[in-house]
């Protein structure tokens, strides 16, 4: 059953109890990486092996994302700054201990690429916490292999 969590705003990437923050480069152009992010929701299982499906809802001004392991994120999007920033929060989730989660993607100009930054900012029970502290480096590896599939994705290459 779907719990409300604590809604949070975007200061929160600054001041969550957990703050996982992974970077890594990418060849195609920030606004084609933004696109990817915002305007193809519906896109985001075939380059993010976590998310199983995932749809906008509210007109745009939300979505709803699947995850492995049978968990439903339903968020509300905080920040669309084309080519630069898209960040939403979780407001309702079946996930077990969480109360509250923000992430932020940052882009910026990388040579002829773009660095995408991806801040995950949660709250939750003491053994939530704990256990996503433990995650940090296969949270780390998730983020970089999805990095690397968008990129391929978007530059139409195999490598």
């Amino acid at each position: 059953m779907p719990r409300r969590l604590r809604s949070v705003e975007l200061e929160f990437t600054e001041t969550a109890p957990v703050r996982l923050i992974f970077a890594a480069e990418v060849s195609a152009a920030p606004e084609e990486v933004y696109r990817a992010l915002a305007d193809d929701v519906p896109g985001w299982p075939g380059w993010f092996t976590a998310v199983t499906a995932a749809r906008p809802t509210e007109g745009g001004a939300g979505r709803e994302v699947r995850l492995k392991g049978g968990f439903v994120i339903r968020e509300t999007i905080m920040a669309t700054e084309p080519g630069k920033r898209y960040a939403y929060r979780a407001d309702q989730t079946n996930a077990p201990g969480m109360r509250a989660l923000l992430e932020d993607w940052r882009l910026t100009p990388a040579g002829t690429g773009t660095r995408v930054r991806w801040t995950f900012a949660a709250d939750g029970s003491a053994p939530f916490r704990f256990a996503l502290r433990l995650a940090r480096p296969g949270v780390g590896r998730s983020f970089r292999a999805a990095v690397r599939s968008l990129d391929r994705r978007l530059t139409g290459s195999a490598a």
